[in-house]
């Protein structure tokens, strides 16, 4: 029995559809999903009826493109009432999200505590206010689809819904049992540091909350999974193993590959390799 991970399967491009709908069984083995499965409420539903057939039980977060709806609809249907919609369609299939209680890795007692943060532009320069964030981003002509497609209805932005999920996530953490080993889960990367793209450096902005700089230790963390930057890595900070776990876009994958060959192993925790230390990064290229 072994607990795997992936994101990022974005499931509205044909070959990653493809690969997903082609994924084998893995019996009585768990799946961790943190993020960006799709577009829309559709796209998530087709992965999720593929791979709660294909695993035991499976764990979901949501990234930013699972949260996207078109400008047109109302608000009333935007924001935390279209995740509301995302996390009905999951409990619909047994799927475990960050508002259900958390789950025990029955050979370990890891609790499993998937997060839904967002982002507050905080990774980016000291200071800036969030338009002032965009508009350096925008100096490099780098911007991102959220500021149209993810709206923070009710919340007045999208920093203030990061603020109002870090304080409800912080207090679900904090009421874990005193010594509890966690595997933390979120779509978003919980240091500024791991947000670096050497090729849009200033996205950095949309990648997460320095608010949660500190959960690794503060929540004793043995592993944290996220998603997002579609770069995927293995780094070890503080003796916390950090699993970045996309698939990505088409051409960020090997189409000879299938989707199981992408599969991260979370638990239990793959055999060390010689030469990596406390404090090492490994880019997974393939």
């Amino acid at each position: 029995m072994r607990l795997w991970a992936i994101s990022d399967l974005h499931v509205g491009f044909e070959a990653n559809r493809a690969a997903v709908e082609a994924m084998g069984d893995h019996g009585d083995d768990w799946l961790i999903l943190a993020g960006d499965t799709g577009d829309t409420l559709a796209q998530l539903t087709l992965a999720l009826d593929v791979v709660t057939r294909r695993f035991a039980r499976v764990i979901w977060t949501p990234g930013n493109h699972d949260l996207w709806t078109p400008r047109q609809w109302p608000d009333s249907r935007r924001g935390e009432a279209h995740y509301t919609r995302l996390v009905d369609a999951c409990r619909e299939r047994g799927v475990v999200t960050p508002e259900d209680p958390f789950v025990v890795w029955p050979d370990t007692g890891h609790v499993i505590a998937p997060c839904f943060t967002l982002y507050d532009y905080s990774f980016g320069p000291p200071g800036l206010s969030a338009d002032e964030a965009v508009a350096w981003a925008a100096e490099t002509k780098v911007q991102c689809a959220d500021e149209l497609l993810l709206a923070p209805a009710p919340h007045a932005s999208r920093a203030d819904w990061c603020a109002a999920r870090v304080a409800a996530t912080e207090a679900r953490l904090d009421a874990l049992a005193p010594g509890s080993r966690t595997v933390i889960v979120n779509h978003f990367p919980l240091r500024a540091e791991f947000a670096v793209l050497p090729r849009i450096p200033r996205f950095s902005i949309w990648c997460g909350t320095t608010r949660t700089a500190d959960w690794p230790t503060r929540y004793r963390a043995d592993v944290v999974v996220s998603g997002h930057l579609h770069m995927r890595s293995t780094r070890w900070r503080d003796g916390v193993r950090f699993e970045e776990v996309s698939l990505g876009y088409p051409a960020q994958w090997r189409q000879s590959n299938t989707v199981d060959d992408y599969l991260r192993p979370i638990l239990p925790a793959p055999p060390p390799v010689p030469g990596w230390g406390h404090d090492a990064t490994v880019l997974r290229h393939w």
